[in-house]
């Protein structure tokens, strides 16, 4: 028998909920939503074929991601993405990957081995095709694979959320150079520190901090490049 007490509680439908922020997520990443866009609630409603209670959790969730901004009394704004933002996100990101890199070094199985092989692999087949979305969606699964491997569930979701983010920030300002030579040999040589567990598991923390620190300066010199045009 259900107590009395729980009789009166209001469960929400958590997956209708996910599915909805989760829809909402994959249009701001994508520019589809742009920074400074309201999100209309009845619009949504009738898109979605939802009540407002179920979006208005959704919105909830994106703010909590930092991807929205509630104003009360006039409604849900995608963020607009400064370059404080990319500054703050990126040196962050690069001590928190390092460190994932770090514990993750000798926790290394087969399997995650062969993985962080083929998603080199794949790296490598579309830097030859020139196809800079295929080489980013191989890139950010090598990543995700050494992040897994660290087994450190506050590291994973930290780095979870600045991962997107920085997804995000490139959708946003269009930045989708690669310098595939550079890229690909950094990969490998990190693919190398994590198939010999006997090499120091601080150089290949330092290896992927100075990897994402680079990063960060291309895209500081390709946001000057867009000012400097008047983009």
């Amino acid at each position: 028998m259900v107590s009395a007490a729980l009789e009166h509680i209001n469960f929400r439908p958590s997956v209708l909920v996910e599915q909805v922020a989760e829809a909402l997520t994959r249009a701001i990443l994508e520019g589809v939503l742009k920074g400074g866009d309201q999100l209309v609630e009845q619009r949504l409603q009738e898109q979605f074929g939802i009540s407002r209670s179920p979006l208005r959790e959704a919105f909830r969730v994106l703010e909590k991601k930092g991807l929205v901004v509630i104003i009360p009394r006039k409604g849900t704004f995608v963020r607009t993405i400064t370059r404080k933002d990319i500054e703050d996100n990126f040196p962050v990101r690069a001590a928190l990957e390092g460190l994932a890199a770090r514990e993750a070094h000798g926790k290394m199985g087969q399997e995650d081995l062969r993985a962080l092989n083929d998603s080199l692999r794949g790296m490598k087949e579309a830097a030859a095709r020139e196809d800079a979305f295929a080489y980013m969606e191989h890139h950010i699964r090598f990543h995700e694979i050494f992040i897994n491997a660290s087994g450190n569930d506050v590291l994973i979701n930290l780095l979870g959320n600045l991962r997107m983010h920085s997804m995000w920030h490139r959708f946003s300002y269009k930045y989708y150079k690669e310098d595939f030579d550079a890229s690909l040999a950094v990969h490998g040589k990190i693919l190398g520190l994590f198939q010999a567990p006997g090499s120091p598991s601080e150089e290949v923390a330092q290896v992927v901090r100075n990897h994402i620190e680079v990063a960060l300066e291309r895209f500081m010199a390709y946001l000057e490049e867009q000012e400097a045009r008047g983009e």
